[in-house]
């Protein structure tokens, strides 16, 4: 690309940072790492690197998120833009922010062991490195904005899943308890939660009934 433009103005690195969720344990859980390098090397983090040249800020996220889970493709939304003048103490860094959802069943967990990360869960996030508890934040209340409305939990479930797993996720999405009888009847109004003639007798001394999302574009 040429460079005899703007060469009067300044010039920044841009990074992107990625808040990956997922749905473990019965709890919505983030996926941080230990910083590999300085400034704060060994602190935690979210997991994220520099744009690199040819490459756009979407590519960037997905090319992040593929070393870091083994999925090539996942549901990922831009959160925004976060430039303090001061955010990074190694240069001035201007960062794209991508929240994502990964069904846990599909996380290659070897990776998680090579690049140092770990699972925690979304109420007891440590202090993380810069302002990337801003954006953690950030990204919950984005989710806590479309729970109710928008399907977005088909990215963090199984396939199959009991109504009470999916009550659970919201909760946790949510960070507050839900009345069962008035969640269940929530549920009935949406037509894109169907139920299925499959039962959890695994999870379910009883056996549950087994639902599934049933989206045209998922």
């Amino acid at each position: 690309m040429s460079n005899q433009f703007y060469n009067e103005y300044p010039k920044f690195l841009v990074s992107v940072d990625c808040i990956i969720f997922g749905f473990k344990e019965g709890t919505l859980k983030l996926l941080v790492q230990k910083r590999p390098y300085n400034p704060g090397k060994g602190e935690m983090s979210l997991i994220g690197g520099f744009v690199e040249e040819g490459e756009s800020i979407d590519e960037t996220a997905q090319r992040i998120l593929t070393k870091f889970t083994g999925i090539g493709k996942v549901y990922m939304q831009q959160l925004g833009a976060f430039g303090e003048v001061e955010r990074d103490p190694g240069e001035r860094v201007i960062t794209i922010g991508y929240y994502a959802l990964i069904n846990s069943a599909d996380f290659d967990e070897s990776l998680t062991r090579e690049n140092e990360a770990q699972w925690v869960d979304i109420d007891n996030v440590p202090k993380l490195f810069s302002d990337h508890n801003k954006m953690v934040e950030k990204a919950r209340r984005n989710l806590q904005k479309k729970v109710n409305s928008n399907p977005i939990c088909v990215n963090l479930l199984p396939k199959y899943f009991t109504l009470t797993q999916l009550q659970t996720l919201q909760e946790s999405i949510l960070g507050v308890e839900l009345d069962k009888r008035n969640f269940r009847r929530s549920v009935a109004f949406k037509d894109y939660i169907v139920k299925t003639k499959y039962i959890d007798k695994e999870n379910s001394k009883r056996g549950a009934r087994l639902y599934k999302f049933q989206l045209e574009d998922i």
